[in-house]
């Protein structure tokens, strides 16, 4: 994978989610999005990340270069039909990835250039990241089975 043009410094790259015990907001570093934690309000359980996570640039860059597990990124577009028949499935891979891996969403007509990083032609196009680096590249529409057995591999 092309190295993310800019690094942001782990301590300050952060991604807020909303506790689902108290409604509050918590800013959770990129590097432990796919850990346990506590919610800073009510200190009830924030499970592991176990849904895609839409992202922009800057987002994917923070996660990307904070990442203790291995990355899937599903490069879609609203106007894609095999990218919306992929959406159930690419939540069923996120749900089952919980913990051991991350699932990111990118609207390549909103982002475009991370999608050029990595010369995404067709969509739905699916990219392992692992450690930084590219570990696995597929255009076409799959099932969740697939896209966990292409984050295990890594």
């Amino acid at each position: 994978m092309p190295t993310p043009a800019t690094a942001v410094p782990q301590e300050t790259a952060s991604i807020v989610r909303t506790c689902s015990t108290c409604g509050k907001a918590n800013r959770i570093p990129a590097a432990h999005l796919a850990d346990r934690g506590r919610s800073g309000a009510c200190k009830g359980p924030l499970e592991p990340l176990a849904e895609p996570l839409n992202v922009d640039a800057d987002e994917f860059r923070t996660i990307v270069n904070a990442a203790k597990v291995p990355i899937l990124v599903d490069f879609w577009a609203s106007w894609c039909g095999p990218c919306r028949m992929a959406a159930p499935e690419v939540a069923k891979a996120a749900q089952a990835l919980s913990g051991r891996g991350i699932v990111l969403k990118v609207d390549t007509e909103k982002h475009p250039e991370v999608a050029a990083l990595f010369q995404v032609r067709g969509i739905p196009n699916f990219v392992v990241i692992k450690n930084k680096q590219l570990a696995f590249q597929q255009a076409g529409l799959v099932n969740a089975q697939q896209m966990v057995r292409w984050v295990e591999a890594a």
